[in-house]
């Protein structure tokens, strides 16, 4: 999968690998693939390359349980066979050429006997890690298969490949329009953007999206307004490849997709195709998905975000900092939203002493450095769910200069008494210090100028004092206060509060 390196993404809220294991065997393709594994023997006939005769796809069809009148049991067959191969769940000897030559020359009954125009195929070592192998081994085959039910995705259909012969039977790309490194960046990027939609909303997956939207990701540029005739169809183009891909896609387990409705694309344009219900996808619900809706599964997910990790692209999941340090996981999720930071803050504290796991905590959270309000509000985070027994590690720290006002906030919260009153010094840094982690977590939301206003109201002048706050974001923050406070004379003077600050730190 094509990706540029070292970006990050959201975490994604992964099953076990028990669990995906199992949807991995329950994939309709995938299960075919160790049926036919299972059925291949000393009888079976395959050509160069591995591909099963044609003569013995009916007997291959017969063993997945596939009806003789099923036009497509043929297809079903084949790309069991072809995901069984790459797979490594079949072992194929492919048939001497020399004797196959002959055997074209000189016909079926005249073959040599010095060498067989077919080959054959057995059942490979790896069929035994469906039973016996780990999770992890089984996930490692179905990898292999998704490989191949990917490429054939990016693949144009045989009619199109039919229509673009030449004369000498050889595919003319230039006529066909067919990149096959484009059509699988192409895809990729397609499932990027799905993965991405999916983990942006809380990374369990939980809904769909409808085709137009994925398509338009794809093709308009970004910054477009209206969209343009041009571009309009060739969203449409796009959404009908699409619906071809994640047809083919949905059988080894990757998505849940609902096709676009056939008598839908018949009557529409393809700019009403392109737009959606109502010029665009936020219309009816049942009308939204007669264009098609995708939605990856938990066993999607993993395999995506698996493909992402080989091309480099930093795809963290939940839970993956249960065993590094308080350090580690308050950097780190810092990075991300706050659904996310609170699930994998209760899976690092689940497997942990409470009160060593909250001195550690209140550690980490210290520091002068740009990160470091956004580490303590993530502490003050974790904290909140702690209970009585992380007393004394708070306590500890109510004289620190940095995390005094957070511990004092959090005794206070739990009704505690002889729990002594900060003095204005550490007032005003923690107000300071809170307003720089949630610039840092949300940047300047509808909610900050309220939070702002909140903090300063029960502190007359309080900007004749707070620009000689002793916090590396002082000057940074009072120019934030200049732009957000909803009272106009407060906004000013924290503009010459910020004045100030700059100044005095030189």
């Amino acid at each position: 999968m094509s990706a540029e390196p070292h970006h990050t993404l959201p975490p994604v809220r992964l099953h076990s690998d028990a669990e995906l294991a199992r949807e991995a065997l329950g994939a309709p393709l995938f299960a075919r693939a160790v049926r036919l594994a299972r059925w291949a023997g000393p009888g079976t006939r395959v050509g160069v390359g591995g591909e099963l005769d044609a003569a013995q796809l009916p007997e291959a069809a017969a063993a997945l349980g596939l009806e003789p009148a099923d036009e497509d049991a043929a297809v079903y067959a084949s790309q069991a066979w072809r995901v069984a191969v790459d797979t490594g769940l079949v072992d194929v000897t492919e048939p001497d050429e020399d004797a196959e030559d002959a055997e074209d020359a000189a016909g079926a009954a005249e073959a040599g006997a010095e060498g067989s125009a077919h080959g054959t195929a057995a059942p490979g070592e790896d069929l035994a890690l469906v039973t016996g192998g780990a999770p992890g081994e089984v996930l490692d085959l179905w990898l292999a298969a998704l490989e191949t039910v990917l490429a054939d995705a990016a693949v144009p259909d045989l009619d199109e490949l039919v229509d673009a012969l030449d004369t000498g039977g050889e595919v003319d790309f230039g006529r066909l329009d067919w990149n096959p490194q484009r059509e699988a960046d192409f895809l990729d990027g397609v499932l990027a953007n799905l993965y991405l939609l999916t983990v942006a909303e809380g990374g369990a997956g939980e809904s769909a999206v409808p085709l137009p939207v994925l398509a338009a990701s794809m093709v308009v540029p970004d910054g477009m307004g209206e969209p343009t005739d041009e571009v309009l169809e060739q969203v449409s183009d796009a959404m009908m490849r699409l619906d071809d891909q994640f047809r083919q896609l949905e059988p080894i387990g990757l998505v849940e997709f609902r096709p676009v409705d056939e008598d839908l694309m018949a009557e529409a344009s393809d700019e009403d195709l392109a737009a959606g219900p109502s010029g665009g996808p936020a219309g009816d619900d049942e009308d939204v998905s007669r264009y098609g809706m995708v939605r990856l599964t938990p066993l999607g997910l993993y395999g995506i975000r698996a493909r992402m990790l080989e091309a480099g692209v930093e795809a963290p999941a939940i839970g993956e900092l249960s065993g590094k340090g308080a350090d580690a996981l308050l950097d780190t999720v810092s990075r991300f939203p706050e659904s996310a930071a609170q699930a994998e803050i209760e899976q690092w504290l689940a497997g942990r002493e409470l009160p060593a796991a909250v001195a550690e905590l209140l550690a980490a959270a210290r520091g002068d450095d740009e990160g470091a309000p956004l580490r303590r509000l993530r502490c003050q985070q974790a904290l909140a769910t702690a209970g009585p027994e992380a007393e004394p590690a708070v306590r500890a720290v109510l004289d620190d200069a940095e995390l005094g006002g957070l511990a004092r906030v959090w005794l206070a919260e739990r009704g505690v008494g002889d729990v002594p009153a900060p003095d204005a010094e550490m007032v005003f840094w923690l107000t300071v210090d809170t307003i720089a982690a949630q610039l840092a977590a949300d940047g300047e939301t509808e909610e900050l100028p309220l939070l702002i206003a909140s903090l300063t109201a029960h502190h007359s002048g309080f900007f004749e004092q707070a620009w000689r706050v002793e916090h590396p974001a002082t000057a940074y923050v009072l120019e934030a206060m200049g732009r957000l406070h909803p009272d106009r004379k407060a906004a000013k003077e924290a503009r010459k509060a910020a004045f100030k600050a700059r100044s005095r730190q030189g």
